[in-house]
């Protein structure tokens, strides 16, 4: 996978597809990678650029200090990946982290982001500090192990956790996580300490669709009709038996709807 000297650190990014055609860049979760939108690329490829890509401090992205993991320099990273990859007016699909940082591309960015679907993500200050400052002191001083399974709770929704039928996919993110070093902690600080993005919500001016999961234990559906009532002309979704990674959770609802995006946004 190549990386990219951008913005003064080291970008792990993959680029599939025509590169003249429409792009679609995929922005993940905490503690996910690129590997998150595998199923969404296979399905886009064909006919889009379909760029993935992993935050710094994160996957095969360079490490970074917790001082420069905050949202404003992971929105300045992907701004500085678009137009180092000279991409015009991209679909930006951003999940949870992911977007965090599509919302602030939305509001400020609208000459290289022509539209954006959200995914289990939320525009307010985090409301979970307390909670998420505790799994942060256990990571950096025991690693991801002793709270596995509550970072788990917060990822998939409950049919995800109890079903037979999606037990690959659980098992396939518990062994993600177990991969995780206790530098992620600092990622997680950073989401903790995050700024609220809702005030510039009014400003922003191209399509957005923001998609709530109906079982997601960290962003409920409240986060994502707050968004959608912030945004002019914005539309909501909720998608059923998923969690927070609709990605993987829910692949194939999540390729429909990004498609019913990308016709109606004539990308």
């Amino acid at each position: 996978m190549p990386l990219l000297d951008i913005n003064g650190t080291q970008i792990n990014y993959l680029d599939e597809g025509p590169k003249s055609a429409p792009a679609i860049i995929f922005s993940t979760s905490m503690f996910f990678d690129v590997d998150m939108f595998e199923e969404q690329a296979k399905t886009f490829a064909d006919r889009f650029r379909v760029i993935r890509y992993d935050h710094r401090g994160q996957g095969n992205s360079a490490p970074s200090p917790r001082s420069q993991l905050d949202m404003e320099t992971l929105t300045k990273d992907v701004e500085a990946l678009i137009e180092a990859l000279e991409i015009t007016k991209c679909c930006f699909v951003g999940n949870s982290m992911g977007g965090f940082v599509g919302l602030r591309l939305a509001a400020r960015r609208s000459d290289i982001v022509k539209s954006a679907v959200i995914l289990g993500s939320s525009a307010d200050a985090e409301v979970s500090v307390a909670e998420m400052d505790a799994v942060v002191e256990v990571m950096l001083e025991h690693g991801i192990e002793p709270v596995l399974e509550d970072i788990l709770f917060f990822m998939l929704g409950d049919t995800t956790l109890n079903d037979p039928s999606r037990s690959t996919i659980k098992q396939r993110v518990i062994q993600m996580l177990k991969t995780r070093t206790p530098n992620y902690a600092d990622s997680v600080w950073n989401i903790a300490h995050r700024e609220a993005i809702s005030d510039e919500l009014s400003e922003i001016n191209i399509p957005v669709w923001i998609v709530a999961g109906d079982e997601d234990h960290t962003y409920p559906p409240e986060h994502s009709k707050r968004i959608a009532e912030g945004i002019p002309n914005s539309k909501y979704f909720l998608m059923e038996k998923t969690g927070h990674v609709h990605a993987m959770e829910n692949p194939s609802a999540v390729c429909d709807l990004i498609s019913a995006h990308l016709k109606e946004v004539e990308h």
